[in-house]
């Protein structure tokens, strides 16, 4: 990072402010990083403040969290990237980005399928001809969304210390295990896997995957220090590693990371991850087509979803559309979180491992605080399990809609499923049915909670996409994006009210079982925090 940082001293923790990078490469088109601002000073101080209550939780060392939305932009680090050296974290400090390495390595393959050089589904033992054939056939896109049943570290951990190894030994790591499912069957979370994808972009592209990612990863995206962490070339700026064992800060265990060099090999900069962000959402490194791809949940083959794309995991969030990555290994933990329909980026980084939780709680605040102040959420007031089920329904309804419609309409996405609508809103009133819940209420939230995949050909996501373009037009788009902080039930009943208005066909409008428990749901019901996938 060129430029000095200029260190504001509060509440005791040094927290860097860094002036906005220049991207290296030049972008084909202006992209917001050239024009990226502070946030106004009070949302400045409401961000600090929501990292500071998190960390004064439990022990922690060091931090750095990342913000941008639209051309706004805010780093924070706070605490210490070596505590026996008393060394602070800064905007420089580089952090091990463990899994996140995964979401480099789906960027460089999609390159090279966008470029015609690979095809998503070749065979990978075609391009890694030393990874010894199986008794099933496993495709590059298969392997980009773990459904190629490859083994995640065998027999070892996750903290396994392979030593020094080059590509070919990362790959011998994989190479004697058998398929743990038919491909496209189950969903098995695995970093070799993704050693395999790393030796396939060698093998494209003639050219190490580090110098690769390097050319036509990190510079694009203006990443000035990230690479892959060879211990050997780390610097004073690279964070040590802590875990907490029985309540107290302790040195991490030393390992080598480069038996997983394509699934969890790299480090980077709060700057650089946030780059890497800014470089995702401006399209700079895949096209929108190939964006959407990436960030589209695959399915298996019975049609389940597995909520995670080609190299990101996705999954709605109150009405928000999530795509996302988190690493952990020892030295670190990391989160890259994107919400594409409203051109939000939030990165974090620690060096204190096991951090996952405490980093959601990080992203989910910093969401709410930029993107849901539009009026209070109600509770439905519930008087029995029926109830319960009919209300998570709804709640998925609005969840799925309105998340899909975001991405759809203003991110790269494409709204998914086929068939009559109408059709559509009469299954959807039928699984909504109190009559038919409360015979069998554990099968019926079953139903439920399949309503919105491919098995079900995306019911709820259609529904509710429905309903989220319908209160658009009618509503514009400010009064949509409030749904997110006023929960289900104000996007139920706005609904019913903007269709009784244009009289919509009857089908569109559900019924009058439905519109009654609305009715009832919502009288007198006290407001309450979010929850789940946005009832």
């Amino acid at each position: 990072m060129k430029g000095l940082f200029l260190p504001v001293l509060l509440l005791g923790l040094t927290v860097w402010a860094a002036p906005p990078r220049v991207p290296v490469c030049e972008p084909p088109r202006v992209s917001m990083s050239e024009v990226e601002q502070p946030f106004p000073e009070q949302v400045q101080r409401a961000l600090d403040e929501l990292v500071r209550a998190e960390l004064a939780r439990q022990p922690h060392a060091g931090l750095a969290v990342g913000v941008l939305r639209g051309n706004s932009r805010w780093v924070g680090a706070y605490g210490l990237r070596d505590v026996e050296r008393r060394l602070p974290a800064t905007p420089r400090t580089t952090w091990r980005m463990a899994s996140i390495t995964k979401s480099f390595t789906a960027v460089a393959v999609m390159q090279l399928v966008e470029q015609g050089r690979l095809e998503l589904d070749a065979d990978i033992h075609s391009l890694v001809p030393s990874w010894p054939e199986k008794r099933w056939p496993v495709t590059v896109r298969q392997l980009l969304g773990h459904l190629g049943g490859v083994t995640n570290y065998g027999r070892f951990g996750p903290s396994h210390d392979s030593g020094l190894v080059d590509t070919a030994g990362a790959l011998a790591l994989v190479a004697g295990y058998e398929l743990e499912a038919e491909p496209g069957t189950r969903f098995i979370y695995s970093t070799w896997a993704y050693n395999l994808l790393g030796a396939a972009i060698e093998a494209v592209s003639g050219r190490s995957y580090a110098d690769y990612l390097q050319a036509h990863v990190f510079g694009p995206s203006g990443m000035e220090h990230a690479a892959l962490d060879d211990r050997r070339t780390r610097d004073e700026h690279h964070a040590a590693g802590y875990r907490v064992r029985d309540g107290q800060r302790v040195p991490s265990r030393v390992i080598n990371v480069s038996g997983r060099f394509a699934g969890g090999g790299t480090r980077a900069s709060i700057e650089d991850l946030l780059g890497f962000a800014r470089a995702l959402l401006d399209y700079r490194l895949v096209s929108r087509e190939g964006t959407g791809r990436m960030q589209t949940s695959m399915w298996t083959r019975d049609g389940k979803l597995t909520d995670y794309g080609m190299g990101f995991a996705t999954w709605p969030l109150r009405g928000h559309y999530v795509v996302a990555h988190s690493g952990a290994q020892p030295e670190t933990s990391t989160l890259l979180l994107l919400l594409p329909g409203e051109g939000v980026a939030i990165t974090l980084a620690s060096n204190v491992e096991g951090q996952a939780a405490s980093l959601r709680r990080i992203a989910y605040g910093i969401i709410e605080l930029l993107l849901e102040n539009g009026g209070a959420r109600v509770s439905a007031r519930l008087r029995d399990s029926t109830d319960s089920v009919v209300n998570e329904g709804l709640g998925r309804v609005f969840g799925y809609g309105l998340a899909y419609h975001q991405w759809a309409t203003r991110g790269p996405g494409t709204l998914p499923g086929s068939g009559e609508l109408s059709e559509a809103f009469e299954q959807v009133t039928r699984l909504l049915d109190r009559s038919v819940i409360a015979k069998a209420p554990g099968a019926a939230l079953e139903r439920i909670h399949a309503a919105h995949e491919p098995r079900a050909d995306w019911l709820f996501v259609r529904v509710g996409a429905h309903m989220a373009r319908t209160l658009e037009e009618a509503l514009g788009p400010e009064r949509l994006r409030d749904y997110s902080s006023r929960g289900a039930l104000a996007f139920f009943n706005d609904y019913l009210a903007v269709c009784e208005s244009k009289a919509c066909p009857e089908p569109f409008r559900f019924n009058e079982t439905l519109r009654a428990d609305l009715r009832r749901f919502t009288e007198g019901a006290p407001p309450a925090q979010a929850a789940g996938h946005g009832g």
